[in-house]
């Protein structure tokens, strides 16, 4: 293929290998849709850089590819102890962990190219997120290829360039079509009209280059013609073969085709193979796909029958491509086998969708095997499902496994089921069910006596208790658990019982955070990543909720780099939602919203982990009277509601309760702060004095007997300001502000318009203005002026200020000088401006204000 048009792409990836080559290790995405030249442009890349130590791999575009493939093909080229790793079955940190050793322990460049990632398996992405967060200080070029136009909405991958692309040595870089005049130049000499070739193809360098490999017989209507047409030239035994290897994917297993030689030379000096020297590939998945297509179904059965046969006669281990030719071919008994055993493998590699993919192409064909061996896959597909956010995947599964263990009369897999399927339940929120399943499953294990299976039942059954305020049987259930749990020596069920305590003493114990401390210290001292990423974040939480910002932020911090350093996903976006809360709060509305927007893409499939941010959007839309407020609401509490946890039911319907009075809409209002004070039961002192407070604002005569927080009891005895100085130690804007606004005293109300016109609350400034003049306070200030809300860059006139600031390399400190206001503030300030412009760093913000002002 011609490289037109990619010299400014090739500029900057030199770039990039230069500030990796120096230490800086940087990771680009390089992005294109099929035929546009990615890999041609990484091979003349690799001869820019010689001196280099270059790795190869691949994903597959398999249905269900085999998990780390392209950690396989990385191992072929950098041999040593990771390709030794690699003939066995090793553990997934074991691979990730040589991989990394063997590419940081050179001074020479080492640059790492994954081809296809929108194939990418969940081990695969994994692998990319462990290697982004670790090459940072290393001589290490990541090169990622990508279909950008190819990614739905929800796919994996669309989520993890998110991740990937956030970190700071991370670059983007995107091949566009070729120009029309490029295409001339490539038409040139042949007689074909460019113009048409360029309306035809759209300028994409592979169907221009397809097309012009046809260009005898005239230009065809499509590359999919182009390419059909030099199969015409074949001979019937090259054709065959080329048929073959179609089936077998982009990368053609030539062993199994070895006695085929002279049809393998032919194909390639046809151009429809490529010799990559290790092997042979299409070369491109557009034309296998072509061939592909054309061959019909009975003959492609018989295809995938005889390379199954080959692999076997091979003694491939491969499981994942056997279950693909088996299914291919239709060989029900070898499909079972070979799926279910590359499932498992996909388990121990941590690539979880594809172990439940592998899991439901067995059950797809498993309507003769004996009913205990379907129990077994529908068990390990909603294990599998569970884990790559799959639940009502997962749920399906367990009414399945349970519907045949119970035939099968086998209890103790019952119990195990019912405990797994109440799990399921709280993250569909269908928290009375997932309550009475879980009661269910210990009714079933008891009188098999204390199992493991049993200590589980109890701690997940005291879980649910204290996610519903049930704080007194949540302990005791949470202390059997350990009781038992102990005596088996099965230290996870006793962390998490452990846990589970803390967190249920949290609302009347002071020393709750010791219980939850004891559980991270035995996780961490047992090597239990997911017991410890949970105490992190519980830990975390409650803080928050206890408006204890800076005694969390060491939990946060810890919590972070924890999970990073163990790749616990979930925990780590629990810590980041509960961390949007704190900026909520701190007035950093911009970065709250953004993250909060974040998090709902990644857990798009789990209503639970959607709740918070559902609710934060809402409020702070309602707040700045900007479009959305409501659907954002009104998804919160169709999620909250069937939860039964006053946990996530108060604040949904309190958020709600601020809407409808930012709009107005008081008896709503009222409405709402009603049904939040029904969810209320065994809450703590901050929740109950939210609640009382909201009950109050919209005109309620309902009691919430018990303490409340010491600003909240200010509040009630209308000493505003007081409440107000408390609430801004506390590093709470808006809830100062909210104390004022309860006042009737001008000068305290003028101090609340005053905040609000700061923070950007727009719709309840207005409720403040509505007061003053209510109370007949002469000149009441309007809003921020509308060239100031129209500022390109979407700056508030003190962030201006700041901004002008930060161009001039002022620090924090010289900023806060300068402007009379403290440090901690400027901080806010400057975090959020950074994240109005999209930035990370105070010098992408400088550079981003000279281009604007230039």
């Amino acid at each position: 293929m011609m490289l037109l048009e990619r010299e400014p792409v090739l500029a900057s990836l030199r770039q990039y290998a230069h500030e990796a080559s120096q230490g800086e290790g940087r990771l680009v995405l390089i992005a294109g849709e099929a035929g546009a030249g990615k890999s041609v442009l990484v091979e003349r890349f690799q001869r820019d850089l010689p001196d280099a130590i270059w790795s190869w791999g691949a994903c597959d575009g398999l249905s269900t590819p085999q998990p780390l493939a392209p950690l396989f093909d990385l191992a072929r080229d950098l041999g040593g102890t990771l390709e030794d790793l690699c003939r066995g079955q090793p553990e997934r940190d074991e691979l990730f962990a040589a991989l990394l050793t063997q590419v940081t322990g050179d001074d020479r460049l080492n640059v790492i190219v994954i081809e296809d990632i929108h194939w990418a398996d969940e081990a695969t992405l994994d692998l990319m997120r462990f290697l982004t967060r670790r090459i940072r200080a290393a001589s290490v070029l990541v090169i990622a290829t990508y279909r950008g136009d190819w990614l739905a909405p929800s796919s994996p991958l669309r989520l993890a360039l998110g991740e990937l692309a956030a970190r700071r040595w991370a670059r983007r870089l995107e091949l566009p079509p070729l120009s029309v005049e490029a295409v001339r130049t490539m038409a040139d000499g042949t007689g074909l009209d460019a113009g048409q070739l360029y309306r035809l193809t759209g300028g994409n360098p592979f169907y221009v280059t397809e097309m012009l490999e046809a260009g005898t017989h005239g230009v065809p209507l499509s590359a999919r013609d182009a390419t059909l047409s030099r199969t015409g030239r074949l001979s019937d035994t090259a054709r065959q073969v080329l048929e073959t290897a179609a089936l077998m994917g982009v990368r053609i297993d030539a062993g199994l085709l070895a006695d085929r030689q002279s049809e393998l030379d032919e194909l390639s000096a046809s151009g429809l193979l490529v010799d990559e020297g290790i092997g042979l590939r299409f070369r491109h998945e557009i034309a296998r796909l072509a061939i592909a297509q054309e061959i019909p179904a009975h003959r492609q059965a018989l295809i995938h029958a005889r390379i199954l046969n080959a692999l076997r006669a091979g003694g491939s281990r491969d499981d994942a491509r056997m279950a693909f030719h088996a299914e291919g071919a239709g060989d029900e008994e070898a499909v079972v086998r070979h799926a279910s055993l590359a499932a498992r493998r996909a388990v121990d590699l941590g690539s979880h969708r594809e172990a439940a993919a592998q899991y439901e192409r067995a059950l797809r064909w498993a309507a003769h095997s004996a009913p205990s061996a379907q129990a077994e896959l529908y068990t390990g597909l909603a294990e599998e499902a569970t884990l790559s956010d799959q639940s009502q995947t997962a749920a399906d599964a367990d009414e399945q496994a349970l519907r045949l263990w119970r035939l099968l009369k086998d209890r103790r897999h019952e119990g195990e089921s019912l405990q797994r399927y109440s799990l399921t339940l709280k993250h569909l929120c269908r928290g009375d069910e997932a309550v009475g399943a879980a009661i269910e499953a210990i009714n079933t294990l008891e009188p098999l006596g204390g199992t493991r299976e049993l200590a589980r039942a109890y701690v997940t059954l005291a879980s649910l208790r204290m996610t519903r305020s049930e704080n007194d049987q949540a302990i005791d259930l949470a202390r059997r658990a350990q009781a038992l749990a102990r005596s088996l020596d099965a230290s996870d069920v006793v962390a998490d019982a452990l846990n589970t305590e803390g967190c249920a003493a949290s609302a009347t114990d002071p020393s709750w955070a010791g219980l939850i401390r004891r559980s991270l210290e035995l996780a961490i001292s047992r090597n239990l990543p997911n017991q410890a990423g949970r105490a992190y974040s519980n830990l975390y939480g409650i803080a928050c909720d206890q408006f204890r910002f800076d005694e969390g932020e060491q939990y946060y911090r810890d919590g972070v780099a924890y999970c990073e350093q163990n790749d616990l996903d979930r925990h780590f976006h629990f810590l980041r939602a509960a961390h949007t809360i704190v900026l909520e709060h701190r007035g950093r509305w911009d970065e709250a919203v953004a993250i909060s927007a974040q998090l709902l893409e990644e857990s798009s499939a789990a209503p639970l982990h959607q709740i918070c941010a559902q609710a934060l959007i809402g409020v702070i839309y309602a707040r700045r009277g900007e479009p959305g407020v409501w659907r954002a609401l009104d998804s919160a509490i169709a999620n909250a509601a069937p939860t039964g946890q006053p946990q996530y039911v108060i604040p949904a319907r309190l958020a709600r309760t601020e809407a409808f009075l930012t709009e107005g809409r008081v008896d709503e209002a009222r409405h709402e702060a009603e049904l939040a004070a029904d969810a209320a039961h065994d809450i703590d002192e901050w929740m109950r004095g939210a609640l009382r407070r909201w009950l109050y604002r919209t005109g309620s005569d309902r009691i919430v007997d018990g303490p409340i927080a010491e600003p909240y009891r200010l509040q009630e005895f209308g000493e505003h300001a007081a409440a107000a100085r408390i609430w801004d130690e506390l590093g709470c804007c808006l809830d100062a502000a909210l104390a004022l606004l309860d006042s009737s005293d001008e000068d305290d109300l003028r101090d609340a318009l005053r905040r609000l016109d700061e923070l950007g609350a727009r719709a309840t400034a207005g409720l403040a203005r509505q007061k003053l003049r209510q109370i007949g306070a002469r000149s009441v200030p309007v809003g921020p002026r509308r060239a100031t809300r129209a500022h390109p860059l979407g700056l508030t006139p003190r962030e201006c200020e700041v901004l002008e600031l930060i161009c001039e390399r002022k620090t924090n400190t010289q900023i806060a000088r300068a402007l009379f206001i403290s440090a901690k503030t400027v901080n806010h300030h400057v975090s959020s401006v950074l994240a109005k412009l999209g930035v990370e760093t105070r010098e992408a913000a400088a550079d981003m204000s000279r281009n604007l002002t230039a």
